[in-house]
């Protein structure tokens, strides 16, 4: 801007000198001396703005070449510095791509530590999983917390991974510490439940596959693991061997029986049972059961021997020999035949014949009904102690049912006990149906013996009857009664 405006008037001038020597268009001619004055005038000045304008643009060269070094010395330095802000760039753009590579690699490494993570933590939880199946009778009061806890540390969403991996590492060293504690046999206090339900506190022994079990009342037996609870139950033993599985227990030194099956003998010798330890878990409407049993044992054995002297005593000649002389009409005859026979239908015939002034049908009647009354005698208690027996085993299911929801009321944690109520129902109506059935097939087999007797006693009351009116009406006896004395006689 500075160099333009030095050289406007000079450029004014030679503008203006130009239009003074252009040829004039007006009508009259210009005058010549003025014209060149003017030329020359301005030649001068324009001479002068020229030499004026030189100077400056002489001026401006040398201000030019003393400015130039120190901008372009300015140049090169901004151009080294652009080049090393370029640099700097290309440095920082390297330390970008490097880093993203390195946030890829972090990710990457982070996915599968994470993956490893959960893998890990799956195999823990797993492992929690299936550790409860495979503890010993009993621990579970012991590690049963520990468990929990690590069962449900993939559950509880407020975990934070750390503190859920915590847990299960944590889980891992107790069942470490454990596998180390159970080399030899470990010993643990614990509560446990009989076989009635009741709840003990003792020790556990684990020996292998085998937990003994030692109450502080002084029960000892092996421990067997109740479903849905942590506390066994406990099955007695007796002797010798409980009284060294005790001291074993107690002190943690004793003798121990050798059992090459890994635990199944002993586990077979306790679970083994007897009609003594069935009868003591019934409850107390055994007693009543078994006071009903003894009765209808011994009237079925009181009525067997009976019918089998009774048996013994009948005497088809006898009866043959008395229908004979009935028939001929000899009565004193005929009833001294059956005072002396012990064939209950002679005699029966014998009595009625002896009485028959009175009444020959009345006589028969109370005879025949005497003798059936003697065959009859114990039937009515056993008919009694059948319909008693299941009545009783249904009061022993009711008792013992109560006795279950009664626990189930108070005390979840013992399914001993609800099993033990459940137990004691089932074998009390177990015992009663089976006393009802013993007692029905002789109940049954008695009856149909006194029914044949009975129905032989009446077909000889009928005969007796039809030939002492025959005789009292001077008639002889028909072929037909004949043959039917006959086969009253021959039994």
């Amino acid at each position: 801007m500075t160099t333009i405006s030095r050289f406007a008037p000079c450029a004014i001038a030679l503008v203006l000198a130009s239009y003074d020597a252009s040829p004039q268009t007006s009508p009259g001619p210009a005058p010549v001396v003025d014209g060149a004055k003017t030329v020359e005038k301005a030649s001068r000045s324009a001479e002068r703005d020229l030499t004026k304008s030189v100077a400056e643009l002489n001026e401006l060269r040398a201000q030019i070449s003393t400015e130039k070094l120190p901008l372009a010395q300015e140049l090169s330095a901004l151009e080294e510095s652009v080049i090393g802000l370029r640099r700097d760039g290309d440095k920082l753009q390297r330390l970008v791509d490097a880093g993203a590579l390195e946030i890829a690699t972090l990710k990457a490494q982070m996915k599968a530590r994470q993956d490893e993570l959960a893998y890990v933590g799956s195999l823990l939880d797993e492992y929690a999983r299936t550790f409860e199946t495979k503890v010993g009778v009993g621990e579970l009061q012991v590690c049963g917390d520990a468990i929990e806890s690590a069962k449900q540390a993939t559950e509880n969403k407020t975990l934070t991974p750390m503190e859920r991996f915590g847990r299960q590492t944590l889980f891992a060293d107790l069942t470490i510490k454990r596998l180390f504690d159970v080399i030899g046999g470990h010993r643990f206090d614990g509560i446990s439940v009989d076989m009635l339900g009741t709840v003990l506190n003792g020790q556990f022994a684990m020996i292998g596959p085998v937990t003994l079990f030692r109450a502080d009342t002084g029960v000892a037996g092996v421990a067997v693991a109740q479903t849905g609870s942590p506390n066994p139950i406990v099955r007695p033993l007796e002797g010798d061997l409980a009284n060294s599985i005790g001291t074993l227990v107690a002190s943690g030194e004793g003798t121990l029986p050798l059992d090459p099956s890994r635990g199944g003998a002993l586990k077979a010798l306790v679970q083994k049972t007897n009609l003594v330890h069935i009868f003591v878990k019934g409850g107390p409407i055994m007693w009543p059961l078994l006071a009903a049993s003894i009765i209808a044992l011994a009237v079925v054995f009181e009525r067997v021997i009976f019918l089998l002297n009774e048996q013994r005593k009948r005497s088809p000649k006898s009866l043959g020999k008395f229908f004979a002389a009935v028939r001929k009409g000899d009565l004193a005859d005929a009833t001294s035949i059956a005072n002396k026979s012990k064939d209950c239908i002679v005699t029966t015939l014998g009595y009625a014949l002896e009485h028959r002034d009175q009444s020959l049908g009345h006589a028969l009647s109370y005879a025949e009904t005497r003798s059936v009354k003697r065959y009859r005698r114990g039937i009515a208690i056993l008919d009694t102690v059948i319909t008693l027996a299941p009545l009783l085993g249904l009061l022993g299911t009711v008792t013992g049912m109560m006795g279950s929801f009664s626990v189930i009321g108070g005390e979840l944690s013992s399914p001993g006990a609800i099993t033990g109520g459940i137990s004691e129902a089932l074998i009390a109506t177990a015992f009663g149906l089976v006393i009802a059935i013993c007692a029905l097939l002789p109940f049954n087999y008695l009856n149909n013996r006194i029914d044949s007797v009975e129905t032989e006693m009446l077909a000889a009351g009928a005969q007796l009857k039809l030939l002492v009116e025959s005789r009292d009406h001077s008639h002889s006896p028909s072929p037909i009664e004949l043959d039917l004395a006959v086969t009253v006689g021959g039994g």
